[in-house]
This record gives C-alpha cells, structure tokens and sequence, in this order.
C-alpha cells in the first residue's frame, strides 16, 4: 500500500503499531481503543499530520521528535503523568484528557498551539499556559483548579475565546463567574455557555468601573440614604423647578491653584458668593486650616455621614474620600448667597448627576515642567503622587476636548496671579460689572499664548494641545447665555418622553384631564391645587453679562421674574406682577440670592384675572387667541386640541421668548376661578 493517506486501525487489540513498511504519504492514522502500552519511534513518518492514540496504556510521550509534519496529537484516557516529548512540534490541536497529570510543563514550545484539552486530570494551577499567543480553547474540566488568582496565567492570551472549567473547586466562589470574565474579556465562551455583551458590562461595572459608573453609584447612595431621612424643602430650593440653585464649580487637577482661586474670588465678590469647605478623610496638609479648607474629619466620621443621606455628591482620589456636604451648601443658600467649590473631574462626574446645575470653570495647568516643579516645592506630595498629578493633565485636556461643554470655561493657571485676574474678569462680565471680552474666533495660540490670551467665557469650546490650538466659539452668543440649555427638567422629560408605560399614558391623560376642566372655569381638588404653579411674566432673553446673577441660573420663561424685563408702564404686566417684581436687583445687596428676592405667583381660587393677565397667559402658554370669548372657553376637547395655535405678537416692551426644550408642548394652564361667570368682560 504505497499510496496509503489514512489508516483506522481502532477498536482492536493492537499491543503495538507500525510493524510494517511506511507508506511514502501517510498523513492521517487512528490506533485508538488497542492495547499498546507506549510508542514508538515514528521518525521515518515525516508527513504524519494526525495521530490518534485514545483509549491505550501508554505512559509516556515519546518517539515523535522529528515528526515535523503533525498537527493533531490525541492520547486521550491513557496513563500519562507528565508532559514531555513535543518539542519543537507544529501540534496546534493537543488532547491529553482523562490520564494523570498533575502540572502543566513541556508546551514552552509549541507555540503554534490553538486547542487544548486537559480535561479530567489532576491540576490544580493554570501556571505553564503563559504566552501562547495563538491559543484559542482551552478545555480544563474536572481537574482540582481552586484559586481565582490562577486566572492570571491566561488572563494575557489575545486569542483565547472558549474556556472551561467546569466541575473545578473554583466554580464554588461566589464571584467566579463575573471575575472570570472580567479577567478573561475576551472570552465568548465559558464553562458551555456564551457570554452575553451585559454580563461583561456587568463584571467591568463590578471590578473596573468607569468614572461615570462609579459617580452614578455614588449618586443613587447619596438619593437613597438622603429619602429615608425626614424630608423637608431645602433652602437652595427655588421657587421654580427651572430655577437651579446658582454655583460656581472650580476644576481642576491637584494643587494647581483651584483652592486658592476659590478663596480669593469669595474675598472679592463676598455679596454674591461663599467658599463651600468640602469634607475630607486625609490629613490636613501644612497650612490648612479646619473648616476654613476643608472638614477634616475621619473614615468612621465620613461613613456615618454618608448613611445619614449628608453628601450631595463624593468621589474618592488618591485613597482618600472627598464629598460636598449638603449642610453646607443649604447654610451658604440660607444666606442668601451662591456657593464656590473646587473638585477634582471624579467630584464633577457625581455632581452632574444631581438636579445642582453649577458652572463648571476648568483650571489647567499647559506647562507640565513648572507645574511638576511646583509640586516638588510644595514638599506635600510623594514621587508617585506628583506623577499622577501630571499624568492627569493630559486626562483633562481629552475630556474638554472629546465632550465640548462639558466645562464652561478654561484658564490657563501656569501664572496664579494672571488665571485670578481672568476669573475675577470673567465673573464681573457675567455679573454686569464690566464688559465682556472679545475675542476673535479665527485666533490660533500656542501653549504661550494661551497664557497671554483673555480671560475664557463660558461656552468658549476649546481643543487645548501642546502644539497650536484653534479656539472655536459658538454661532450663537446664546447658546450658554440662555440657562434653558442646562434645564434639569427639560432634559429629564426628554428622556422620559421617548417610552411611556401604560402607567405614565394615564398619568397623562388625568394631567390633561385636570387642564381640560381649568379652562372650562371647573374648580380643581384641593390635592391638585397643592401641586399646581403660575405663570409670570416670560423673562428676556439672558445676556451673557448676568450669568453669574441669581436669575440668570433660570432657563427662559421661567416663573420667576426681575423688574428689568418690563418697563413699569408696560400694558403686559398685572398689578400683581409688578408688585412682585419691585426692589428686585442683583447687585443690590447680599440677600440677592435669597427668596425674599424671588416671586412665584400661585393661582388662588376666586380671585378675578385682568383682562390684561388673561391674554399675557394665552400668549405664553400657546393658546389660541380666540380665548377672549367666553364662548371659546366653552370649547370640547376635541375642538381645543384641533384649534391651531396662533399666539398674539407680544407687546414692544416685552421681549421675545427664547425658545427652549420642551417649549413646543402644551402647557398646563391655571384654572380659571370658579366665581367668574361667562358674562364677564
């Protein structure tokens, strides 16, 4: 049989093989289910690709030295105890299952190996399978592998896609599931079953989380706790669910001067804002003053605080916990005052996930050798903290630069004195205390220029590199200026807008209900009057100079209105409303911030509208001018939800609305007072 290519000699009782003249071209042989107690020398068996020897009693691996040609080597269920005889073999299919070894030895060389099988043996460490770069399966059931930790021996093999480890003392772990796949990402196959996309979400949540992950971990902690307290209205409520609390946020990496600006601008404009200390775990540096920096406090302390629902937002640096305190900040609103923080970027990722709506002010660092210098300076920090300081330079630079907006404003702070006269310039702009820069959009700067260039007004997007950046700024000067693009509310009933359950349809539908029977003059219950607000005056469009001022925290058309809107003479405004708008100034005194300054009107039964206020509400809510009728207040549902809108053209005293998210829907209306007859003007 000279031109033989594959022999099945199986299932017999063969104590030994090739007792016969090689064919030339032999490729493929199955010896399994014999007798033969161990192998023989195959050398003249140069283009043997597989070979079969299950189900034997063989207990060594020898004889195949020089078989350059083999590829598949199956000796499964025989009695071999160690490893041995394959060097420098092209074997990329390996089963070995079912005999008795104990350590994984002799694969160094085999390094086009891509299938395993070692299954049913007695191994207890995965040592051995380090860098096989090619492997692809590896199948170690019923051997006696107990620690996780043995996952680091693969955990480095880029191919590696199916592993099994069934019945090994390791599944008994509550954490084997999930920590395997998180050690072994690229796995698509584990233990028989295909890993699903959620549960490797799920185990990199667990053991790697991403900064976001981590700050909305915290943030649902901090709601928990906070709603198994008594619950009350804060001081830094506003009237309004539009009106954000106002608060300037610093950011920036350590020690680059954040603490020291945040100081110095609350010396500066101390009728407008105060420095928010926030609490700390780590030990006060030299120089740091208890509750003038920060509350220094312990880990015990800083727990006890968290479950008591205390923090609005935490975040942890350099194996200590930070977190702004809620008592704080409500003392700082009690005052009437806005509140200044400096955060690490980890501190601003919680915050953001709160209804505080503060501007964020990035402070960086662009020269990387003066800043490491002064840290060394300092004498504060250890080696590796001022390498992780730099490091984190860079990581703030990408975060500007890959979310556009995500910071309100950049200062270069290479030069504290310089950064502080550009923030100080910056806030008087948005205070109205001076004019705001220009700044030419075609500008091309270097690192030194930056430094030399004007302060940065919010919304300023720019790509901070090394090399020459180009600073673009929006189209549209309103795009920050008008506050309505932070609205908390509007963004959340965006995303709830997308999907209704069946329990928010009819939670609609009653709302509707309840808006339908307020036109038609029907008296609400005294469960909905408690949750019902007014309408005021729509405000003008925010200028970029007020920013920074208690009202220009609000988004457009908000309830809360300010007595520069309107002219007193202005046929808009009610008498109500101007009285509620007299005396309110900015920059008239601390309490600006207060809510003595800040109006809602509420609708209250039998009370008489003017004819005036009536249409100032057709016109800002959408509805159709045929309301001056007392016949179209009649109108059916129906006929109202079909009736185009055609608001009325505002009167020259009173600004245009700026359009916002949300603003397209149909509002719902105060009702109208149940003493007021048909008949009436």
């Amino acid at each position: 049989m000279p031109y033989l290519l594959e022999l099945d000699a199986s299932n017999n009782e063969l104590t030994t093989y090739f007792n016969f003249t090689p064919p030339k071209n032999l490729k493929e042989v199955d010896f399994s289910y014999n007798q033969i107690p161990e192998m023989r020398d195959l050398s003249s068996y140069q283009s043997l690709t597989k070979l079969s020897l299950d189900h034997n009693n063989i207990e060594e691996i020898k004889g195949l030295e020089k078989c350059h040609s083999l590829t598949y080597l199956s000796l499964a269920h025989n009695r071999i105890t160690t490893i041995s005889g394959l060097t420098n073999l092209p074997i990329k299919v390996l089963s070995l299952c079912a005999n008795q070894i104990e350590k994984i030895t002799g694969l160094e060389d085999l390094k086009a190996l891509q299938n395993l099988d070692l299954s049913s043996n007695k191994i207890s460490s995965l040592e051995g399978l380090e860098e096989h770069d090619l492997l692809e399966v590896i199948n170690l059931e019923n051997n006696q592998i107990s620690e996780l930790g043995e996952m680091e021996y693969i955990e480095d093999l880029p191919l590696l896609r199916v592993l099994n480890l069934l019945r090994n003392p390791v599944q008994e772990q509550t954490e084997y599931w999930l920590l395997v796949i998180f050690m072994l990402l690229r796995l698509t196959e584990l233990d028989h079953r295909k890993i699903k996309a959620e549960e490797k979400v799920a185990a990199v949540n667990k053991y790697d989380p991403p900064p976001e992950v981590v700050a909305a971990k915290d943030h649902m902690t901090h709601i928990m706790y906070s709603m198994i307290q008594p619950q009350r209205i804060f001081d830094s409520t506003l009237p309004s669910l539009d009106a954000p609390y106002p608060m300037l946020i610093l950011v920036g990496p350590l020690s680059c001067g954040k603490r020291e600006l945040s100081h110095r601008i609350c010396r500066q404009f101390n009728n407008f804002f105060r420095y928010s200390p926030c609490h700390t775990t780590r030990a006060s540096y030299f120089g740091e003053d208890n509750r003038l920096d920060y509350y220094f406090i312990s880990q015990e302390v800083f727990d006890n605080m968290l479950n008591m629902g205390k923090f609005i937002a935490t975040y942890k640096y350099s194996s200590h916990y930070y977190g702004l305190g809620r008592d704080t900040v409500e003392s700082i609103a009690r005052e009437g005052l806005a509140s200044c923080v400096h955060l690490e970027i980890e501190g601003v990722q919680s915050l953001k996930n709160t209804y505080f709506e503060p501007r964020y002010i990035l402070l960086i660092p662009m020269n990387k050798e003066k800043y490491e210098g002064h840290l060394r300076r300092k004498g504060l920090f250890s080696r590796p903290e001022i390498e992780t300081a730099v490091s984190r330079v860079d990581m703030y630079i990408k975060i500007n630069q890959d979310f556009p907006g995500y910071f309100d404003a950049v200062i270069n702070t290479d030069d504290c004195d310089e950064a502080y006269a550009k923030l100080s310039r910056l806030i008087k702009e948005y205070l109205g205390m001076a004019q705001p820069s220009d700044l030419d959009s075609s500008q091309v700067l270097d690192g030194k220029a930056l430094t030399d260039s004007s302060s940065l007004s919010f919304g300023d997007h720019r790509a901070l590199t090394s090399g020459e950046t180009q600073i673009t700024l929006p189209s549209d000067i309103n795009e920050f200026s008008d506050s309505s693009a932070k609205n908390y509310s509007a963004r959340i009933s965006a995303k709830l807008a997308a999907q209704k359950t069946p329990v928010e349809e009819a939670s609609l539908q009653r709302r509707q209900q309840a808006a339908r029977q307020a036109l038609l003059g029907k008296s609400p219950s005294a469960y909905a009057q408690l949750f019902q607000r007014g309408l005021a005056s729509t405000p003008a469009a925010i200028s970029p100079n007020r920013l920074l001022e208690p009202t220009a925290f609000l988004p457009s058309g908000s309830n809360v209105s300010r007595d520069w809107n309107l002219p007193p003479a202005s046929p808009d405004t009610s008498p109500r409303e101007s009285h509620a708008t007299t005396g309110l100034s900015m920059l008239s005194s601390a309490g600006a911030f207060s809510t003595e300054s800040l109006s809602a009107e509420s609708p209250i039964p039998n009370a008489r509208y003017s004819e005036e206020s009536s249409a100032e509400c057709a016109d800002i809510g959408g509805v159709s001018s045929g309301m001056e009728s007392s016949k179209d207040a009649e109108l059916s549902n129906d006929t109202l939800e079909k009736t185009p809108s055609q608001p009325k053209s505002s009167s020259p005293g009173v600004p245009q609305m700026v359009n916002r998210p949300g603003s397209d829907a149909k509002p719902v209306l105060p009702p109208i007072p149940s003493g007021r007859k048909t008949s009436d003007p």
